[in-house]
């Protein structure tokens, strides 16, 4: 992704690349700098690293607001996050302007607002709601941070919380599925960038909303329109509903 990114800021003609750095312990290479050398450079950083790094990432944008410094806003891409590290974004979001996504596609991003009114009227009594989604053999999380944000579409049009309802994997006797159950289902293998799907299970019909990603530089142009979208914005913690106008007073 950070070569995506990189890629993608150079079509851009209203964006400049000022810095690039990567993750503490992260590979080696000449054209990186320190993490406080690119917070001192950047109006916008983007961040595609992992959970533990973008959390501190985070607390350190506090630190320098705390010292009077100028912070700049932060586009934070990575998946995996545990309650923990939610929370120092979550707190770091008052002091900083943080847009946190799970995925940066604008399709994706339509497809949640269409799973979340599908749920809203197709019953929990006549169809069961089935998540599937399909990566890369490199990525570490699962399910996908997109896959949850489909799971949580679905339970928030259901009127219910996804921890409640969601099972996450199936083995052995597993007994009848209970009614409004959210189930998972993963698969790893390949190159394959990213698919996922929200399956409406009845007796009698499916109702099946897809998405299919072809090119990672999908997720790169949306992280750079967040990019543009926070410049400007004030501390808060937004998401992509807010970049794309989706949300109320966004």
């Amino acid at each position: 992704m950070g070569r995506a990114v990189t890629a993608a800021i150079d079509t851009a003609p209203d964006l400049s690349l000022v810095a690039r750095f990567d993750r503490p312990g992260g590979p080696a290479d000449d054209g990186l700098v320190s993490q406080e050398a690119a917070l001192e450079a950047a109006d916008v950083v983007i961040d595609f690293t992992t959970p533990v790094s973008s959390a501190a990432l985070a607390e350190a944008c506090v630190q320098r607001v705390e010292a009077g410094l100028a912070s700049p806003a932060l586009v934070i891409g990575s998946t995996g996050l545990d309650g923990a590290q939610i929370r120092k974004i979550d707190i770091a979001s008052d002091r900083v302007a943080i847009v946190r996504s799970g995925n940066y596609s604008l399709g994706v991003n339509v497809l949640m607002g269409l799973v979340q009114q599908a749920a809203e009227r197709l019953g929990a009594e006549a169809y069961d709601i089935e998540v599937f989604e399909a990566h890369h053999r490199r990525k570490v999380d699962a399910p996908s941070g997109t896959a949850l944000m489909l799971g949580e579409a679905a339970a928030a049009g259901r009127g219910v919380s996804l921890a409640q309802v969601a099972r996450r994997g199936r083995d052995g006797i597993t007994g009848e599925r209970p009614i409004g159950e959210i189930g998972f289902a993963v698969m790893r293998g390949g190159g394959i960038v990213g698919e996922h799907s929200v399956t409406f299970a009845a007796e009698d019909e499916l109702v099946v909303l897809s998405h299919s990603g072809r090119d990672r530089g999908l997720f790169a142009r949306g992280a750079l329109a967040a990019a543009r979208w926070v410049a400007a914005k004030p501390p808060g913690l937004y998401d992509m509903a807010d970049v794309l106008g989706f949300s109320k007073g966004s």
